[in-house]
């Protein structure tokens, strides 16, 4: 079930089942005030269970790498996955992932559908 979408300064977020699903603005640079935002709503809408946040970057943006050192640190999120058809940003997500502690835990799709069927697998598998 998809909730409605949260309108927030710096871009839009929905939910789906376990999963946060964040659509950021064009141009924006995404950093740990904006991630703190968005750990916040996690935390608030899914009360203490494990959840997972899909990056669908469908906009260009610029994304601070320390982001990766606090979402690491989240309590209840247990993977990060990012969406997009560009190579560019493919590329960036790859080295973004190296400021993620659990590189398992954090991939790079092309497909949204995709990012979502591994999400919820790696859900189910930590509970």
């Amino acid at each position: 079930m998809i909730k409605p979408v949260l309108e927030l300064e710096f871009g839009r977020v929905w939910f789906l089942e376990n999963i946060l699903i964040a659509e950021l603005d064009e141009g924006i640079l995404f950093d740990v005030e904006n991630n703190r935002k968005l750990l916040e709503i996690g935390s608030e809408t899914f009360r203490d269970q494990p959840y997972g946040y899909i990056s669908n970057r469908k906009n260009s943006y610029a994304v601070n790498p320390m982001v990766y050192i606090e979402s690491a640190n989240a309590p209840y999120l247990r993977a990060i996955a990012v969406v997009s058809k560009s190579d560019i940003c493919k590329q960036n997500a790859v080295l973004e992932r190296q400021f993620y502690k659990e590189n398992n835990h954090f991939e790079v799709f092309s497909e949204l559908e995709e990012a979502i069927d591994w999400m919820k697998s790696h859900l189910r598998e930590q509970i």
